[in-house]
C-alpha cells in the first residue's frame, strides 16, 4: 500500500474539485487509518475522472461549435480559413497577445492543442491597436 503525504492529497482534492481541502477534511485524513485513507484516495481518484471526462465533453463541444462557425463564415463569402478569421476578429480590438488569447478563451478552447495553434495563427492575423496615452 501507497503512503499518501499531505500535500499529494490536497493535490488531488484540488484537481477533483477545484480547492484545496478544508481544515476539517485534513483533519479528517490525519486521524484515519491507511484502508480509510485508501479509500479517501480511490474517491477523489473516480471524482478526478469524472471532472477530466466532463471537461473533455465541453471541450469538443466548444471545439465543433468554433469550428462550425469558422465554416459558416467561410460558406457565406469569406472564402477561406484566414479571412473568415480576420471577420470573426475584426470588430474586436487587440492590444496584446493575452488580447487574443482571451478570445480564444472565451471559445472555450484555448487550453487545447488546436486553440494555441489558433492563437499562434490569429498572431499574424489580427491587427494590433497601440495603447493610447495622454
Amino acid at each position: 500500500m501507497y503512503t499518501f503525504d499531505e500535500q499529494t492529497v490536497s493535490d488531488l482534492h484540488k484537481d477533483a474539485r477545484g480547492f484545496r481541502p478544508h481544515a476539517s477534511f485534513c483533519e479528517g485524513w490525519a486521524q484515519s487509518d491507511d484502508d480509510n485513507k485508501q479509500a479517501i484516495w480511490d474517491g477523489l481518484i473516480r471524482e478526478l475522472d469524472r471532472v477530466q471526462a466532463e471537461d473533455a465533453r465541453i471541450e469538443r463541444e466548444a471545439l465543433f461549435k468554433f469550428h462550425a462557425e469558422l465554416q459558416d463564415i467561410i460558406d457565406l463569402g469569406a472564402g477561406d480559413r484566414q479571412t473568415a478569421l480576420r471577420w470573426m476578429t475584426q470588430s474586436e480590438t487587440f492590444y496584446h497577445s493575452q488580447d487574443v488569447e482571451g478570445w480564444v478563451f472565451s471559445r472555450g478552447i484555448l487550453f487545447t492543442d488546436y486553440g494555441r495553434d489558433l492563437v499562434d495563427e490569429l498572431m499574424d492575423i489580427v491587427t494590433f491597436k497601440e495603447w493610447e496615452t495622454e
